[in-house]
């Protein structure tokens, strides 16, 4: 009877031991899928999704690829480099960044149907890290990217930027817009102020792409980011749609942008800082320029005296020289500018009037 109970508990094991050995080569055949799977329903898109999808369809066509090559005619030479820009009118102009078109003998222009075009440049404005080309092709081009304001935006509204990082065409990434009124320097030795910070992804090849609001419309042009390793660390920036709106028409028509200023040499801030001066310091004062004509006074080395200092303009104070060359921005070329300005210790206005000094802007001498 024992004899029997452990044959039969032996078999058991052995069938148990069977199952365990085998259950994968049955699991196998029973539910191996050998026949494409049924496709799972889904509900529908969410309204966000829905609104990038349209966003990005929207706005795609309207994109290119600029690339900077290094020789003329039809070789064209070596790419000196490549960013983005989009169409901004149906004469087939197309505004990207101006460090975009610095060292091209000449450039074309990929759509994003794949098509290439020649294009030449009409106007630079280094001042504000804009440039304008021109495809050598009328008619058949996509439709102008819609212009929007940059006034009203909030921090913390959806931004869309599109591109072609790294080459990488016709990319779309999404953020938010993380900060406002931030400043920007440029080559031309200046700084473009109420700058947009965006945490969406901006990489090298971005440049030069539009930075749109969730109903689609150009608020900014991308343009840089901050990052230790130069890929997208969450802090791009963009030139305010704003000031492209009244940059790019004076490119298209003139190819340069006035720069208005008065005539003087800024002080540099750092000193000024040393020196406990909460101002612009006048270093220096361009011969028969206004600031000259109205009696300006700059820094005088051998008898030890710093010479005027620039604290305020019309009703505003001026604490940096952004704060001046805004105000003369605004003010226009044409114009006289009502300045208080700090002489031995004693306040007093000056009027001066404002001419465009864009010609003799150099990145090393700031003059305004």
């Amino acid at each position: 009877m024992r004899d029997r109970a452990a044959r039969v508990l032996m078999l058991v094991i052995a069938v148990l031991l069977a199952l365990v050995v085998l259950q994968p080569y049955v699991n196998t055949y029973l539910f191996s899928a050998r026949e494409p799977r049924p496709v799972a329903a889904r509900g529908d898109l969410s309204e966000y999704e829905r609104s990038t999808i349209r966003v990005f369809e929207t706005v795609a066509p309207s994109v290119v690829q600029v690339v900077g090559l290094s020789g003329r005619g039809p070789a064209g030479g070596e790419p000196t480099g490549s960013g983005t820009g989009f169409l901004w009118d149906a004469a087939g102009h197309v505004v990207t960044n101006h460090h975009v078109v610095e060292n091209g003998a000449s450039f074309v222009v990929r759509l994003a149907s794949g098509e290439v075009l020649p294009a030449e440049v009409v106007g630079r404005a280094p001042n504000y890290d804009l440039a304008v080309l021109r495809v050598q092709r009328q008619g058949g081009l996509p439709a102008p990217v819609a212009v929007g304001s940059s006034a009203d935006l909030k921090v913390g509204q959806t931004a869309y930027a599109i591109g072609n990082p790294f080459g990488l065409d016709q990319s779309l990434t999404t953020g938010i817009i993380s900060a406002l009124k931030r400043r920007l320097p440029t080559s031309g030795g200046r700084e473009v102020a109420d700058v947009i910070q965006t945490d969406a992804a901006i990489n090298p090849g971005n440049s030069g792409g539009p930075l749109l609001d969730s109903a689609g419309r150009l608020i900014g042009v991308n343009t840089a980011i901050f990052s230790p390793s130069g890929t997208n660390a969450g802090i791009g920036f963009a030139i305010p749609v704003d000031v492209v709106n009244r940059v790019v028409p004076e490119l298209i028509r003139s190819g340069r942008v006035p720069t208005p200023g008065i005539g003087i040499l800024a002080g540099d801030e750092t000193l000024a800082a040393q020196l406990g001066v909460n101002g612009v310091i006048v270093a220096g004062v361009v011969p028969g320029s206004p600031a000259d004509q109205a009696g300006l006074r700059g820094v005088d080395p051998r008898a030890g005296i710093i010479g005027d200092v620039i604290i305020g303009v019309e009703d505003a104070p001026v604490r940096h020289l952004s704060d001046l060359t805004d105000r003369l921005e605004q003010t226009g070329v044409g114009n006289t500018i009502a300045l208080k300005v700090l002489r031995d210790n004693r306040s007093r206005t000056i009027d001066v009037r404002i001419v465009d000094v864009g010609e003799q802007v150099s990145p090393n001498n700031r003059r305004p």
